[in-house]
């Protein structure tokens, strides 16, 4: 089986909320960088599905609105954050700070979420835009951080 990074991170000891340079990988046309966007701690918080999935919707599009290149942003298995791959090496401060803003544009968020349509969702029933909302609440008044990798011992 190949290697995961993530299998690789001592779960127990990193401190969310956080932003996290979680790889990079060079190809011929430059390099694509990956990023640990953690809302929750792990193995403590848990996300619910909804919330996360009205996040996910959100994200998508005010996440790319503040941060040049984002190729893709999927949540994680675990339900405590997400995957940010993005073209070329940005300062982690700068992912930082697109994330902060990207929370505060879902906790201003008015409307319908986008996508969350029978024509544009997969499961467009499971949606809570006002946890959605509490999560990024939560995110921004606890401070979000940049956190190095803590590798396992």
């Amino acid at each position: 089986m190949a290697e995961v990074e993530s299998f690789e991170l001592d779960h127990t000891r990193v401190r969310a909320p956080y932003v996290r340079l979680a790889g990079r990988k060079e190809f011929a046309g430059g390099v694509i960088s990956k990023w640990d966007l953690r809302l929750g701690q792990p193995n403590r918080e848990v996300v619910p599905t909804a919330a996360l999935h009205t996040l996910e919707h959100l994200l998508a599009g005010y996440f790319r609105d503040r941060l040049p290149g984002v190729i893709d942003l999927s949540p994680m298995g675990c339900r405590t954050g997400f995957y940010a791959v993005v073209a070329g090496e940005p300062e982690p401060s700068a992912v930082r700070a697109a994330f902060e803003a990207a929370l505060g544009d879902v906790l201003a968020h008015s409307g319908p979420v986008p996508g969350a349509g029978p024509l544009t969702c997969g499961n467009y029933r499971d949606h809570d835009l006002d946890g959605a909302k509490a999560w990024a609440k939560r995110v921004l008044d606890a401070g979000l951080i940049v956190q190095e990798t803590v590798p396992l011992p």
